[in-house]
């Protein structure tokens, strides 16, 4: 596979998370991480796993609507894994009413190439404050 194609497919897989997101799509997020995915947000210990993921986006599920932006700023490839660091800003509006929190910040992920030539998530490091 060539450079521009893997770069193509990180780019396509963020933009399928953004909209993945958006819908509250949960099946389809799953598809795009690593089974041992961790995720670090400010002031919270590091999410471990797919199943973690899973079990936090259940507990949401049907109370928030997600909207995203991303900003990609740089993309780098080393062999079988590559990083990408981008700009994300994100509105969360509750579904029942309520104040929409407006977030905004840098993201920077690292992604592994599996077996089969497909990026997945692997790490993911999550700077946002609220806008």
């Amino acid at each position: 596979m060539s450079e521009k194609e893997d770069h193509r497919q990180i780019r396509d897989l963020i933009s399928t998370w953004i909209e993945a997101s958006s819908r509250n799509d949960l099946d389809t997020l799953l598809t795009l991480m690593a089974e041992d995915v961790v995720f670090l947000r400010p002031g919270q210990p590091p999410m471990r796993g797919r199943e973690a993921f899973a079990a936090a986006s259940r507990a949401s599920a049907g109370q928030i609507h997600v909207e995203g932006k991303a900003d990609i700023q740089e993309i780098q490839i080393t062999g079988d894994h590559a990083y990408c660091w981008n700009f994300l800003t994100v509105t969360i509006t509750p579904v029942q009413g309520g104040p929409t929190k407006h977030l905004a910040g840098h993201i920077l992920s690292i992604f592994r190439r599996e077996p089969n030539g497909r990026w997945l998530l692997l790490r993911d490091a999550n700077l946002l404050v609220p806008a």
